[in-house]
This record gives C-alpha cells, sequence and structure tokens, in this order.
C-alpha cells in the first residue's frame, strides 16, 4: 500500500474482484456531502475522463458518500467492494477518505485531463479507516517577502488538501511588503505593497534584482482564498505582524513609526532581509489603526473557518522605543519597568481586542516574554522551549521549530543546493520529527493542539523555487502531523517503507506538475549558481 500519509488500519482483500471505476460510475451524495461531491466532480472526474453522474446509493459500480457521526469529526472508513463508501465523522472526514480514494486510483487521478479515456480503473477490495493525530496540521506560505499570485495560492490549497493538511497559515505583512486590501488605508497597498528592488540570496549577498517587485489580494481575492480554502476543508489563519516587522506599513503611513527618532520623512519598502530596526509607536494613533485594519480582517477571515488570528509579535528591537523620549514617556505613563517592556503591551492589548470580538490571538514563542492574554496560543519556532512553557502555563500551542520544519532551509550539505539557508534538513530528518517533546505533563502534551511546517520566501522568487524546497518534505511533514500509526520515538520509525510509498507518491506530484527537488539532488535549472546563502558558520556539521 503507497498511501501517504499511513492510514491508521487498512485491510485488503485480493482474491474478489476489485471495484472499477467505469463509464457508468454513479455518485451519491448524503446530505452534508454535497461539497465532496463537487469536488470529486470537479477534480477526480475530468483526470479519469468519468462524468460521476447522481445515482442511487450503494448500488454496485457506485460511490456513496456519507457523514457518519460515530465517527471522529475528521476520521473516515473507507470500504471498497463492489461499491465505494466513504463515512466521515463530518463533512471534513468525508473528503479526506475521498483524497484516500484519489490515491488509489493512481496518479493518472492527479492530472487536471484524462490522458487515456480507455484505461480501467480498477481499486482492489479493501477497507482503509483513519483519523488525524493533530487538529491543527498546518503550513505557513510567506507571501510578503515574495508575492505569490492569487492562482498560486489556490494551487498551493490544493496541494495542502492532498496531503490531508488544514490549516493555512498566511504570512500577509512584514518589512518587505504588505500583501491584503485594507480600504480606509489604501496607501498599505498603493505604496506598501511595493519595494523597489529586491536582495538576491542572503542578505551578505552582493547582488541585487533591480526589477520592481510586489502585489496584493484585493478583499475579493481574500474572500475567495478562504472560500476554497473551505471547500477543501482548510482554515486560513491571516497573519499580520505588529509591532516589528513592519516597515511596509511605516513607509505607507510615516506617522505609525518613531518619528522623534527617524524623522517624518516616508522610509521605503525594505529592500533586503533580516531583523528591521523600524517598529510601531506606541501611540494611540498607532492602535487605533491597527484597530481598524483587524477589523476588516475579520470581515475577510470569518469566525466559523478562522478562529485564530496571528499577530507576529517577534524579532522587535527595541532601540528605537529606548531611543524616543516619547516612547519612553509612554512606557511609564503605562507603569511599565521600560520600553522594553511595549512589545508585551502590544499582545496584550490586541489579545484582548480580539478575544472581545470572539477571536483568538496567536504569535511566535516571543509573545511569552512580555505575559499572555487569557487564551492565547503560541506558535512555538525557536525550538521547543517557548511551546513547552506556554504548554505548562495552561495555553494551546503549535510546534513549528526552526530546526526541524523551515522548509526554506536547504535538504542536503551539497553544494549544488539552490541558495542553501539554515540547518540541513533531508527527507529523512523531517519523518522523524516528533512536535511533542518527551517528558511533558500529559496536561501540557494536550496543549499540543498541532504542528506547522513554515515556508519564508526570502529566497524563493518563484512558484518553482517554492515547489523545490516544500516537496517532497512537506510528503513526510503531513504523515508526521496526520498519522497514529508513527512510532512517538522518531527512530523507531519506518523510512525505509515511506522511501518505498514516496515512489508512487512521485509520480503524483509529476501528474500534479509539482517541480520538486529529486532524490538525486537538483536538476540543473533547478540551481542558482553564484548566489550567496547562509550557511551558519562556527556550527555544527548540519548546520
Amino acid at each position: 500500500m503507497d498511501l501517504i500519509p499511513a492510514p491508521a488500519t487498512h485491510a485488503e482483500d485480493p482474491s474478489r474482484a476489485p471495484f472499477v471505476l467505469g463509464t457508468g460510475t454513479t455518485l451519491a451524495a448524503a446530505p452534508g456531502t454535497e461539497g465532496v461531491a463537487r469536488w470529486l466532480r470537479a477534480t477526480v472526474g475530468p483526470a479519469l475522463g468519468r462524468d460521476l453522474p447522481p445515482g442511487p446509493a450503494g448500488a454496485d459500480g457506485s460511490v456513496t458518500l456519507r457523514v457518519d457521526p460515530s465517527l471522529p469529526p475528521e476520521g473516515y472508513r473507507l470500504t471498497v467492494a463492489a461499491a465505494v463508501e466513504i463515512l466521515g465523522g463530518s463533512a471534513a472526514g468525508v473528503f479526506w477518505g475521498a483524497q484516500t480514494f484519489r490515491q488509489l486510483l493512481g496518479p493518472a487521478a492527479y492530472r487536471r485531463a484524462c490522458a487515456d479515456p480507455g484505461v480501467s480503473r480498477a481499486v482492489p477490495r479493501q477497507v482503509v479507516e483513519d483519523a488525524p493525530r493533530f487538529g491543527w496540521r498546518g503550513v505557513l506560505l510567506d507571501v510578503a517577502r515574495h508575492f505569490a499570485p492569487k492562482d498560486d495560492v489556490l494551487r498551493f490549497l490544493d496541494l495542502l488538501a492532498a496531503h490531508k493538511l488544514n490549516v493555512l497559515h498566511l504570512h500577509l505583512t512584514d518589512d518587505q511588503g504588505w500583501r491584503v486590501e485594507i480600504r480606509r488605508h489604501p496607501r498599505l497597498t498603493e505604496a506598501g505593497s511595493w519595494r523597489a528592488r529586491t536582495k538576491r540570496g542572503h542578505r551578505a549577498s552582493e547582488l541585487w534584482d533591480e526589477t520592481p517587485h510586489g502585489g496584493h489580494y484585493t478583499q475579493d481575492d481574500i474572500r475567495e482564498i478562504v472560500a476554497y480554502a473551505a471547500e477543501r476543508h482548510i482554515r486560513v489563519v491571516p497573519e499580520i505582524d505588529v509591532p516589528g516587522h513592519s516597515q511596509a506599513a511605516i513607509a505607507a503611513y510615516p506617522e505609525l513609526g518613531n518619528t522623534d527618532v527617524i524623522g517624518t520623512a516616508a522610509l521605503p519598502v525594505w529592500d533586503t532581509w533580516g531583523v528591521n530596526p523600524n517598529v510601531l509607536a506606541p501611540t494611540e494613533t498607532t492602535l487605533r489603526f491597527y484597530e481598524g485594519v483587524l477589523e476588516e480582517v475579520l470581515d475577510l477571515f470569518p469566525a466559523a473557518t478562522s478562529p485564530f488570528v496571528h499577530l507576529g509579535g517577534d524579532e522587535c528591537p527595541t532601540g528605537q522605543w529606548t531611543a524616543s523620549p516619547a516612547a519612553r514617556a509612554r512606557a511609564e505613563e503605562l507603569g511599565l519597568a521600560g520600553a522594553h517592556e511595549l512589545q508585551g503591551w502590544f499582545i496584550r492589548h490586541f489579545g484582548r481586542w480580539l478575544a472581545e470580538r470572539g477571536r483568538r490571538l496567536i504569535g511566535w514563542d516571543e509573545i511569552l516574554d512580555g505575559g499572555l492574554p487569557p487564551g492565547a496560543a503560541v506558535s512555538s519556532w525557536r525550538g521547543y522551549a517557548g511551546g513547552i512553557a506556554a504548554a505548562e502555563a495552561g495555553h494551546d500551542v503549535v510546534m513549528c521549530p526552526e530546526q526541524h520544519v523551515y522548509l526554506d532551509h536547504r535538504q542536503d550539505p551539497g553544494a549544488d543546493e539552490p541558495v542553501p539557508i539554515g540547518y540541513v534538513r533531508t527527507l529523512e530528518d523531517v519523518y522523524r520529527f516528533e512536535p511533542v517533546p518527551p517528558g511533558l505533563s500529559p496536561a501540557a502534551a494536550a496543549r499540543v493542539i498541532g504542528t506547522q511546517a513554515n515556508v519564508w520566501t526570502e529566497v524563493m522568487e518563484s512558484r518553482s523555487r517554492v515547489d523545490y524546497q516544500v516537496f517532497p518534505r512537506l510528503a513526510a511533514f503531513a504523515e508526521v502531523a496526520w498519522s497514529t500509526r508513527l512510532p512517538a520515538d522518531p527512530a523507531a520509525r519506518d523510512f525505509a517503507d515511506f522511501t518505498r510509498r514516496m515512489s508512487t507518491h512521485y509520480a503524483r506530484l509529476d501528474a500534479l506538475g509539482v517541480d520538486y527537488r529529486p532524490p538525486g539532488g537538483p536538476l540543473p535549472r533547478q540551481r542558482r549558481p553564484g548566489v550567496v546563502g547562509r550557511p551558519i558558520e562556527g556550527a555544527p556539521p548540519n548546520v
């Protein structure tokens, strides 16, 4: 069996005639599964040259979709016999079962049109029963550093769905660009979404791309992305960075910056990478501005599909606040020990503001430094430590440590890797990642609501570069996030079996047109000779 992620249980009966998906195969959708039926007809139907018209449930040669509340909400039971039945604890469970059925139909089911409509589509008789380990199985896509056109985001959602991943964390704002239309503040996209040029490679590189870079999503684009994701049972979590990573916003509206330190002249949108010193001023003007931004964001990302709003909170230098008489006076007025506590004040303010509107704040683990507002969750990126501290304190945690699941980091130590960044994390390394660290108390372990792989795009200027960095490692990550079969001890995991199953999965990725890293290393066109990366000097050999 070549399923990825590996299911909890599977029993095959090769002694009896297989199910054949023929030109007369019908599709019966019980109440609550109509969206899954639309997806099957629109995706698998054209790929295999089958119309899948409505028909009676349970008839020989048919496919039936049904919700069975006795199953876990995202769990499913797929039965292949004379007919196919896909049961799910909810519509989401039915959808994940349909994704498994698509895998059983072979790589041809991943194409956009049927290459050979006369080929028989036979599936051996079997029963697959499954449910996910984690409720948050996420991927961050950074569209601020390099803008991804809307169609690329929709395609990325399809790739997440094919791997049973259910959260897209969309990093919409940063120093290098603001990517979401805010109607009450139009200059955020008129000025803040474009930079004059772009550093090519690591910030130490001497190379520049002198082509202006930019773009943004209109509010209708965002609504379309959210709706498209919801049809695939994926939540979209927006990220609006405060109080650091904000130079694009300050470039558009200089009054948001610490003007008594940097002056009132407009800054440019930043064109290089790293930690930027320009942070938001701790003023009532700034608070009201971002409350207005978030009011529009909440309208674009409804609570039913996006209960969490990510506010960043990471990598916020306090140098400007320390140098600013106005910021120091503000800190004193607020009863803070010093300007360095203003970051925590920002986060607590917006945590309360979101909670009053029925939403939950999530931020990077630096938000622990200023004390978390009630209900806040933590994305643990600097390792496990922040997540452990948050979980033991009773806060929900998404584990995404950069040492393990930052997919912008290089996949091999070889000299041919394009723009090598950070830690070497091979396909096997990702497969052996364990989101719940040993030693957590049972109560704290239950606070690890999931895990996430992060795709930062400083050195990914195109869809092909994103494909290369993300795949095939996302398949390994998806199995870690989903499968209850994997041993908790990473050393006990059967990577040889996963490698065997990947031989089929590569054919699926080929059918999808994914420009993944081949097992033998980058193709000549995938290399970036002469573009400086970031091997970390003096670090261990794998860094």
